[in-house]
């Protein structure tokens, strides 16, 4: 195969660079092989005349078709055409080199001259078959005249409306292609752009990851580390109170202190780990809770009732583990501010939610008055509510000052995996 494949369009620029030469030296061939049969010594002075004027124009337009504008086009095919007028009329034969008018008038003249000028060359290729000279010799030959011309005029017409069709598809077949290069353009710079939000988005998931991850940690430092501590503090304030005069109570409040200490650092390593609480590493969401509950009713001396109502189900290790969290928050909560004789839990399975009830008999306060959580500082309600919403759940609270406390956190029921 060629390594050099010739388009339609090259072979249409070769046909007008050479073309009109090879027309224009064959009908000088055939009209004076047949001179002496249809033209003049008058006919053969004028032809020596316009032939050469006639190779003149076609090797100027030639040399300057490229740089012209529509004027220069419009003088040459009209020149063109009155000299190829002029030949004809002096030998038909010559109307092989006005043919080339239906070929170029769509490329050279604009696009309201095309008609005028396919109709002037109608009239010359019309002329030239109509059996005689130009003019018609005879009425028969007017007669031969008008037929053919109205064939050509018609031709003419017809290709010129499928040149006008196609001119209007080349039209649109431009502005499409237009259109989709400043689309593909528009289309380069959105994938640009968005390629700078997605690597904003990573970094901004990045920092947003960083930062769920310290509250995370944050809120399990508080649940777990801060209330141990504080637990020890307590057992190790009332050993040193009674060390005196009751040995045996101070030493039992050592041993729980120590028992605090050591389940304060395994809730901090499982923390960190992001582990499952201790009390649910062996236990369901109902027995890590009576554990939870009686261990501090044990600690803080308030009596504290644990209840279940529904029927029980394996939960999702996350459900489990937040709401087993907020239990030991509110329990905290109120041994620390709400001065209460009695406390109760209740866990309800209610088809596709459970929720979490802890209620207080203490001092209350109004919950309109606490400041808003900004996921630092403290880590009470806020942090409650917080580790709810996680996992698309909610936190109610009910007080008022000498009214108690109740905290009832809703979720999903999501059984385990």
């Amino acid at each position: 195969m060629s390594a050099h494949v010739t388009t339609a369009e090259q072979w249409w620029g070769r046909f007008f660079r050479y073309g009109p030469y090879g027309l224009l030296g064959l009908a000088a061939v055939v009209s004076a092989v047949t001179r002496n049969f249809v033209m003049s010594p008058a006919d053969e002075r004028a032809v020596a005349v316009l032939l050469p004027a006639t190779l003149v124009l076609q090797l100027w337009w030639s040399r300057s078709a490229r740089t012209a504008g529509p004027g220069a086009g419009v003088c040459h095919f009209t020149a063109r055409t009155l000299l190829t007028l002029g030949l004809t009329w002096c030998n038909p034969f010559f109307s092989i080199y006005a043919v080339l008018g239906y070929f170029d008038a769509g490329r050279i003249l604009p696009r309201r001259g095309v008609r005028p000028g396919l109709l002037a060359v109608a009239v010359i290729m019309a002329g030239a078959q109509s059996g005689s000279t130009l003019p018609p010799a005879t009425l028969m030959n007017w007669i031969v005249f008008g037929i053919v011309l109205a064939v050509h005029v018609t031709l003419t017409m017809v290709f010129a409306q499928i040149g006008d069709r196609e001119a209007e598809q080349d039209r649109a077949r431009t502005e499409t292609i237009t259109a989709l290069e400043t689309a593909n353009a528009r289309l380069e710079q959105a994938l640009a752009e968005n390629a700078g939000l997605h690597a904003q988005l990573l970094v901004q998931a990045r920092e947003a990851g960083v930062a769920d991850e310290r509250s995370r940690l944050a809120a399990e430092i508080h649940d777990t580390i801060a209330q141990g501590l504080t637990g020890i503090i307590a057992q190790l304030q009332a050993a040193g109170s009674t060390a005196d005069t009751d040995p045996d109570l101070a030493r039992d409040h050592l041993v729980r202190a120590a028992a605090l200490a050591r389940h304060s650092l395994g809730e901090a390593r499982r923390s960190v780990h992001n582990l499952l609480p201790a009390a649910l590493e062996h236990d369901d969401l109902p027995g890590a809770l009576k554990k939870t509950v009686a261990t501090w009713s044990q600690r803080t001396g308030v009596r504290a009732e644990f209840t279940v109502t529904g029927t029980v189900a394996p939960l999702h290790d996350e459900v489990g583990a937040t709401l087993l969290r907020i239990a030991e928050e509110a329990l905290a909560n109120a041994a620390r501010h709400a001065k209460a004789s009695r406390a109760g839990v209740t866990l309800s399975y209610m088809g596709d939610e459970i929720t979490l009830d802890v209620r207080d008999d203490g001092r209350g306060f109004d919950p309109a008055a606490l400041p808003p959580y900004r996921g630092a500082g403290g880590f009470g309600l806020g942090g409650m509510r917080s580790r709810a919403e996680r996992i698309a759940g909610t936190v109610e609270v009910e007080s008022g000052p000498g009214l108690g406390t109740a905290i009832s956190a809703r979720v999903p029921l999501v059984p385990h995996s």
